[in-house]
C-alpha cells in the first residue's frame, strides 16, 4: 500500500502513461516513446531519481533565463 498521496498520484500518472502506450497501435514510435518517458519520469518522482531534463525544465520554468 502507498502511504503517501503523492506516491499514489505519481503511480496513477505512470499507470495512465503506460495504458496510453499499450493502447497505441504501434504507428507512431515518437508518441510511444513519449508515453514511456512520461511513465519513467513519474516513477522517478517516487524514487527520487531526477534526470537532467527535469532539472532544465525547472530552471527554465522558475527562473528568468536568457532575458
Amino acid at each position: 500500500s502507498l502511504t503517501r498521496s503523492r506516491h499514489s498520484r505519481h503511480l496513477g500518472a505512470c499507470a495512465a502513461a503506460l495504458a496510453r502506450f499499450n493502447a497505441g497501435d504501434g504507428g507512431d514510435l515518437a508518441v510511444a516513446a513519449e508515453q514511456l518517458r512520461l511513465a519513467r519520469r513519474e516513477l522517478g518522482r517516487i524514487t527520487g531519481h531526477v534526470g537532467a531534463e527535469e532539472v532544465l525544465d525547472i530552471i527554465f520554468r522558475d527562473f528568468c533565463v536568457g532575458k
